[in-house]
């Protein structure tokens, strides 16, 4: 009996995860993984150690030797461009091109960044990625004050970054508290104070209109109350959106507002793709967070 030709497109957390439980599992496939990153996969969650004096080796869930060793054919920074279903192969940017029996898509998500005036500008970043640090600390180089736009967890890390790299770090936020999916009033006003505690400014309840040029820092936010605050850099974290273009461009079924459709098995309207992680709709939900990701791989990997 031949081995089941599975593909694995993306490497972040969830995705190695499944690769790591379907080793486990011994069921004798032949796994291969297509990752868009040049590294294999990392802690994500912990990006803000790096400035901390971590370094990005030490943030590995895997190396290339690790998936040489389980007998993985694993590359990296050469991202899938296409989905072909009635032949059942995808195609990299570089062109090469990968069959399957069974495709699984773990292509995660990128950060949004609001379509405010300025948001385009050159000190205007995003923090998702290693490669992001090494952007956020150049820029920071020549800053002494940064703001993180998003009050979420991903946010609070960014900020602790921007702490640990010694700028006078702000969080602004659109909803009334920090957290506010995971925290009531209450727990969120907690957090607050704790985060004020460490020398970080919260701005909550601040609709930013524009970001234009400041007067005594590079750049000044204008929100919708009429307050301003300025800066010199400003680092978007105010939430994630499904990476689900290769869904879409292969005709499987998207959600309204994005993440790629898939039962109760993570098995989306082709048989034999399916998809976990950020970039899954289920229930109508997208689920931003690392623990039910993983549980996906897990269900899948069974």
């Amino acid at each position: 009996m031949s081995k089941r030709k599975i593909v694995v497109v993306g490497n972040g957390m969830v995705g190695h995860h499944f690769v790591e439980t379907l080793v486990q599992a011994e069921q004798g496939d032949h796994i291969t993984v297509l990752g868009e990153e040049p590294r294999p996969a990392y802690d994500r969650v912990h990006l803000s150690d790096v400035f901390a004096g971590c370094e990005p080796a030490d943030l590995a869930l895997a190396t290339r030797d690790t998936y040489d060793d389980w007998g993985i054919d694993a590359h990296f920074g050469d991202p899938v461009t296409v989905i072909e279903r009635a032949s059942k192969r995808v195609v990299t940017e570089s062109g090469r091109v990968f069959d399957y029996d069974k495709l699984i898509l773990a292509t995660g998500s990128y950060p949004f960044v609001p379509p405010v005036p300025g948001s385009d500008n050159a000190r205007c970043l995003t923090y998702r990625t290693i490669d992001d640090l090494g952007e956020i600390r150049a820029k920071a180089q020549d800053s002494k004050v940064g703001v993180v736009v998003g009050g979420g967890l991903l946010g609070l890390e960014c900020a602790n970054a921007l702490r640990n790299l010694g700028l006078e770090t702000h969080v602004v936020e659109f909803a009334p508290g920090l957290m506010g999916v995971q925290l009531d009033q209450g727990g969120s006003g907690m957090l607050r104070r704790k985060v004020e505690a460490l020398g970080v400014r919260v701005h909550t309840g601040k609709n930013t209109q524009d970001i234009g040029e400041g007067e005594s820092r590079a750049l000044k936010m204008a929100f919708a109350d009429g307050e301003s605050l300025e800066t010199d850099m400003i680092v978007f974290s105010a939430g994630i959106r499904p990476r689900d273009e290769l869904a879409r461009a292969c005709e499987l079924e998207v959600g309204e507002r994005g993440g790629i459709v898939i039962d109760y098995k993570c098995k989306t309207t082709d048989s034999d793709i399916f998809c976990i992680g950020e970039s899954a709709l289920f229930g109508g939900r997208i689920y931003g967070l690392v623990a039910p990701g993983y549980r996906m791989a897990e269900v899948l990997s069974l």
